[in-house]
């Protein structure tokens, strides 16, 4: 029998440790113990892809040496999470709309529009803030000046964020409007439909670690949008990535998680936001 019909050998205990500290050490995420079947299964194909028959055997290869480095990036890709949709939480979307609507009816707009979307995978958030914004700006009848900047661990998401192609199940939480506004239909070999340019130009979508987020640009941001991120993470590991990223926000920015992502953590320079939809603070 080939390695490739064989039955995927048992993490042990010791090799489940082993790689999920290897895994926290990288990327700062933690796989749960109900998640090890999953951590698992995608070693294994890996391993099955490479000939590799002992978990042992392929850690020492991507632990060390140039070529490890190469192997682990196509693995995290693979094992960190990409589920993501349009408008996935529609009230923190919405409060942004709200957020610059204000900026614009106060004349409070003298510079660009800057927003952060952390954890961007595929490209959705970053598109649905987009949308957003761009409607406040041409509502008010202004010159959209305004940039968003889109960070994933995962190059592959990161290329396919690029292209901003997505099949008609993921354009279901989009209003009918905003699916003929803001997406072309496409045809022939790349079938599905497009996010259009004037929205794509305003997004830039590159690589970063939200574990290594003190190692990127301290560009000041108005809204930087990090939900469904930290649960990931250690609680203190939490504190550190909140804290670093209150230093890069303007005054009057807003800082966003998911609701109950961190429901104790405080900073001398952020009110947290009156509103049980969504858990905002804003650069006092």
């Amino acid at each position: 029998m080939t390695w490739s019909l064989q039955t995927a050998p048992e993490l042990s205990d010791l090799q489940f440790e082993q790689w999920n500290k290897l895994l926290e050490a990288r990327t700062g995420i933690q796989v749960a113990p109900h998640q090890r079947s999953f951590l698992q299964i995608q070693l294994s194909r890996r391993m099955r892809e490479l000939g590799i028959k002992h978990y042992a055997q392929y850690y020492g290869q991507v632990s060390s040496g140039v070529q490890g480095m190469v192997e682990w990036s196509i693995l995290v890709d693979r094992l960190v999470v990409k589920e993501t949709s349009f408008f996935r939480h529609r009230d923190s979307i919405e409060f942004v709309r709200r957020f610059l609507q204000n900026r614009i009816n106060n004349q409070d707009l003298s510079d660009s529009f800057d927003v952060w979307s952390l954890g961007c995978a595929t490209g959705e958030e970053p598109y649905s803030l987009a949308m957003v914004i761009n409607d406040c700006f041409e509502l008010a009848g202004l010159e959209p000046y305004y940039g968003i900047t889109a960070t994933d661990i995962s190059q592959p998401a990161l290329q396919f964020a690029r292209h901003g192609v997505y099949g008609q199940r993921k354009l279901e939480p989009i209003a009918p409007d905003e699916q003929s506004r803001y997406f072309k239909t496409l045809a022939g070999e790349r079938e599905g439909y497009q996010v259009i340019d004037k929205l794509r130009d305003r997004v830039c979508f590159s690589h970063g670690n939200v574990l290594k987020v003190s190692d990127m640009p301290k560009v000041k941001m108005d809204i930087i949008f990090c939900q469904n991120v930290l649960i990931y993470f250690r609680r203190w590991r939490r504190r550190e990535i909140l804290n670093e990223l209150a230093t890069r926000l303007k005054p009057g920015g807003i800082l966003m998680i998911g609701l109950g992502e961190m429901v104790d953590w405080t900073h001398p320079n952020l009110q947290r936001v009156a509103d049980e939809r969504v858990q905002a603070y804003v650069c006092v």
